[in-house]
């Protein structure tokens, strides 16, 4: 079976338990599922209910889209990803992104928790996405192009949406939370990185470091989405600080964090469907 056909089997299947079109996709990343309990919910499906689809393995992810409503928003919430690193091809780490966009998603909100390359961050900053390095993990466009869903050699000048990351902006800005904003970089994982690879992705201009996100960006931006994302940043990267890093730390910073970054993303999901997707 073929990419394309495993996606269209996958959307088959959604279609099959689920009438529900969604405007907005949201991802939320580690320690950061509580949000999708939070909204309307109006259904559920788990991630093994789809034919085909990749399961997440990783802890604090649930491993199941909700549907509901952010607001008079009607959003699908990917409540736990599936990471390269977790051991499936790169094609199936981008198929939920893809599906999402099939259910009739226009804008994809993404959200991860990620390590601090800059030293002037700090542990549970919130850092708005302004552009990416995604050269050390495969893209997720190798091989034969979706042309259903976008072009060969698609543009990457805008990946995250100018407007959008404007609206976020001044959510922030209305709500008083403080918000960074820089280059994200996605690294394989699982392992956390040495000193010297924060220091070499220091210098190639990143100030946050993960293991998710870009590969899912791209893919979105090759089937025509807006894109957005904030990265919650729950560590210093190796090198930055002498404590031991550990996944555990990751989700405490996250839960810690969580409050105010929910509330960032309600209602920066509200603002960008009443100003850009409603015109």
């Amino acid at each position: 079976m073929t990419p394309e056909e495993k996606l269209e089997k996958c959307y088959e299947s959604f279609k099959a338990k689920i009438d529900f079109k969604p405007d907005v996709a949201l991802i939320l990343g580690s320690g950061l599922g509580a949000l999708a309990d939070e909204i309307d919910v109006k259904a559920v499906l788990n991630y093994d209910e789809i034919e085909g689809f990749p399961l997440s393995t990783v802890p604090g992810h649930k491993g199941r889209f909700v549907f509901g409503y952010i607001g008079e928003v009607p959003v699908v919430i990917m409540q736990g990803r599936v990471h390269y690193y977790e051991g499936y091809a790169m094609q199936d780490v981008v198929l939920p992104t893809r599906l999402m966009r099939k259910m009739g998603a226009e804008v994809l909100f993404l959200t991860n928790a990620s390590g601090a390359a800059n030293p002037d961050y700090s542990a549970g900053d919130f850092m708005l996405i302004s552009d990416q390095i995604s050269d050390f993990v495969p893209s997720p466009l190798i091989g034969a192009n979706f042309e259903s869903l976008g072009v060969r050699f698609p543009d990457m000048s805008d990946i995250y949406n100018k407007e959008l990351r404007s609206v976020v902006r001044n959510t922030a800005k209305e709500l008083g939370i403080k918000l960074q904003e820089g280059v994200y970089i996605q690294l394989t994982g699982p392992n956390f990185e040495s000193p010297a690879e924060v220091r070499m992705c220091r210098m190639l201009g990143a100030d946050a470091i993960g293991m998710s996100t870009a590969c899912e960006a791209i893919a979105a931006n090759h089937a025509g989405m807006k894109i957005v994302g904030i990265s919650c940043v729950a560590n210093l990267g190796c090198g930055l600080t002498d404590t031991p890093l550990t996944h555990k730390e990751v989700i405490e910073a996250a839960d810690k964090a969580a409050p105010l970054f929910k509330k960032l993303i309600r209602a920066s999901i509200e603002n960008i469907y009443s100003e850009i997707l409603k015109k």
